[in-house]
């Protein structure tokens, strides 16, 4: 099966080289060129000189790019998408984007006679690296199985969502909620710091109870207690995601306060530490608003 893939950033690389090998052929394309000529050193992949080159003989098209933003410059672009990709093959979106772009995609797409299917993963680096990603899925069933192949080489728990744009919104609000997390558990820990508990000793007890949660956990212990602060995912992608969720709330006329709120923090976040800053690094907000360390 041959497919054609768009994007080797740090999600996208590592499914990729699930990709690169029997029974697949695989064909690469990265708008920064030493990255995929890097990719086929590496891997068993021919490297595209453009997206249409890419997809020119696909059956399956990946795209794995910031937002849905990226996705639709990719199909519209000089040599894009679109120039080229055939009739019958099917374009796998694993961008976490927004839903109504989602579904405009693929009713342009649908029109040429191309299927698609959102489908964001949630596992991070390591569980792209791992094979072990959970695949949230909107679209067809039938489109699904012709594809199924083709996902499960990168993903764990594979999960239909709904109609195109679901698996969107799903990975839009799962990442809002990991972002009240952060944001709660460091206003928390900022409390007890300043009431003089131990940030550690809080942990211990917070992991034994009600309030425990995977920043709790995870997150906190070994990225902020270790002031370690890997960058591992960025804070303007958890913005992004955040303020998908917020307007997707809007336009369903929703009332989720909690959710609007954190968005507006992390905004004030990505202003503050800038583009590269990690996403839990917003700690560190919390922490100079309260003039004490999380350690």
């Amino acid at each position: 099966m041959k497919i054609g893939f768009i994007g080797l950033g740090d999600i996208g690389e590592p499914i990729a080289s699930h990709l690169a090998k029997e029974p697949f052929e695989l064909t690469v394309w990265n708008r920064t060129s030493s990255k995929a000529d890097e990719f086929a050193r590496n891997h068993q992949a021919r490297v595209a000189a453009t997206p249409a080159d890419a997809v020119r003989d696909a059956a399956v098209v990946i795209t794995c790019l910031p937002s849905s933003a990226e996705v639709e410059a990719v199909l519209h672009g000089d040599n894009g998408i679109l120039e080229a990709i055939r009739k019958g093959s099917v374009l796998i979106d694993c961008t976490s984007g927004d839903p109504p772009t989602s579904r405009s995609i693929a009713a342009e797409l649908g029109g040429r006679g191309v299927e698609f299917i959102d489908a964001p993963v949630s596992g991070g680096t390591a569980g792209a690296k791992s094979g072990t990603l959970t695949v949230m899925w909107g679209g067809d069933t039938t489109v699904f199985e012709r594809v199924r192949p083709v996902i499960e080489a990168f993903g764990k728990k594979i999960v239909h969502a709904g109609p195109v744009g679901s698996g969107d919104a799903l990975k839009a609000v799962n990442n809002a909620l990991l972002a009240v997390h952060i944001l709660s558990a460091a206003e928390g820990l900022a409390i007890l710091a300043k009431a003089g508990v131990d940030p550690k000793v809080a942990l211990d007890v917070i992991n034994a109870s009600s309030g425990r949660s995977n920043t709790s956990e995870n997150l906190i212990p070994q990225r902020v207690i270790t002031r370690a602060f890997p960058r591992t995912f960025r804070l303007a992608l958890l913005e992004k995601d955040i303020g998908i969720a917020s307007v997707l709330s809007e336009d369903l006329g929703a009332k989720t306060p909690l959710i609007a709120l954190t968005a507006e923090r992390f905004h004030e976040a990505r202003e503050k530490l800038g583009e590269r800053a990690d996403h839990v690094e917003v700690v560190k907000i919390v922490e100079e608003e309260n003039g004490v360390e999380i350690k």
